[in-house]
């Protein structure tokens, strides 16, 4: 196998993400938006918020566009607004970040885990609909990647078992599923624009879009301290419990400038992962989903391969950004351990946890980046296929 002479220490010749690249283009921009903030002296629930959530709506097709602090934010704003409590269960899938579940349990639900759906790495709703019990009172469908997850069945479920739908877009602002945006389709769709997003802000931010007026006025009312005067009442009056999750006037502001350049930069992500498709096809890694349609937004490229760790190792030493997202599946986690699940409950989910990795996708990547990407990753198929043939023979 070929070694490079690269430290493994050193910077990746090609990142696995490149933030810089889309602020150096919007620079000008985005400085006078901050300018604009620091000249008006309202940094909290100013008019980049306002003006971002009904930006916002008009994109994603919705009546409502609620900004709030952080994509697990608006998972538990939106739960909270549907009733969701003590008691419930929430349908979850294992295999996705941390966040969705905790969202969960930090409102006193329990989270009841799904595996994921045979040759992808969504939820199974098959599986989903076998773990549904009187208690179960909602779903949470993860768009994982980037990838869309299919709603019919979803939706279907549940009008048939009367389950609240809350979608987790944080990984495919901008997806699709037909015609209909990703979050759009469930009572509420939940977004973080996390620094590495599809749609990004530069720190901490996340939005809850929703059809239903009742449920926005509710979470309106409660990202706020659930201050009645939110909703035209009395100021220090509180109804209920609420939380502090307001969207912050700077990261709104960031947010307003990129928003007109998301399609574009999706569209990108999209042209990288057809690139990466013609590449590596036929060379015995499995690759994601295709996407010509905007059903996959490509947030992470994430490929599988049985030697996962021999590939992480031989792409790191040849300068390429790699990460594991996510090498736990949730039901073994720690955290998650009082759920008493045991190893081997969701075996689609856990060979997932062995074999992904996730290798450079964002708009600025050049063709010759991934050019390089897909030479190295068949260099190492080619070594390894090498390696085998002598070990049969031997």
């Amino acid at each position: 196998m070929h070694q490079s002479s690269q430290p493994t220490n050193a910077p990746p010749t090609v990142p696995l993400i490149d933030l810089r690249a889309q602020h150096q283009a919007l620079e000008a921009k985005l400085v006078r938006g901050l300018r604009r903030v620091f000249a008006s002296g309202r940094f909290v629930m100013g008019p980049n918020v306002h003006a971002f959530q009904e930006e916002a709506a008009e994109y994603f097709g919705v009546k409502h566009a609620i900004g709030v602090a952080s994509g697990t934010d608006a998972l538990m704003l939106s739960l909270t607004a549907l009733g969701i409590g003590r008691g419930d269960d929430v349908l979850v899938p294992t295999f996705t970040y941390t966040a969705t579940a905790a969202a969960v349990c930090h409102l006193g639900a329990r989270p009841v885990f799904v595996d994921s759906v045979a040759g992808g790495f969504n939820m199974d709703p098959a599986d989903a609909e076998r773990r549904i019990t009187p208690k179960t009172k909602a779903i949470i469908p993860v768009h994982l990647y980037g990838e869309a997850v299919p709603m019919e069945p979803i939706m279907e479920m549940a009008r048939a078992h009367h389950l609240h739908v809350v979608e987790d877009v944080a990984q495919a602002a901008g997806g699709r599923w037909g015609a209909a945006m990703l979050g759009s389709i469930g009572a509420t769709g939940c977004f973080s624009f996390y620094p590495t997003k599809n749609l990004a802000a530069c720190g901490d931010a996340g939005m809850v879009i929703t059809n239903d007026d009742e449920v926005a006025d509710r979470v309106l009312l409660l990202r706020q301290q659930a201050d009645a005067s939110v909703l035209g009442g009395q100021k220090y009056s509180h109804p209920t419990v609420g939380f502090n999750s307001r969207l912050d006037e700077v990261q709104a502001a960031i947010l307003r400038v990129k928003l007109p350049h998301l399609d574009t930069w999706n569209q990108l992500r999209i042209k990288h992962a057809e690139r990466y498709r013609s590449l590596l096809a036929d060379c015995g890694i499995e690759l994601p989903a295709g996407s010509r349609d905007g059903s996959h937004v490509y947030c992470l490229y994430t490929v599988r391969s049985p030697e996962r760790d021999r590939l992480h190792q031989h792409l790191r030493d040849n300068g390429i950004g790699v990460a594991i997202y996510y090498p736990i599946p949730l039901h073994l986690q720690e955290a998650y351990r009082f759920l008493g699940y045991q190893k081997g409950d969701f075996p689609v989910a856990e060979r997932l946890a062995k074999e992904v990795l996730s290798i450079p996708i964002f708009p600025e990547l050049s063709d010759d980046q991934v050019d390089r990407v897909g030479s190295v990753i068949r260099e190492f198929v080619s070594a390894r296929a090498g390696v085998t043939a002598e070990e049969k023979t031997a």
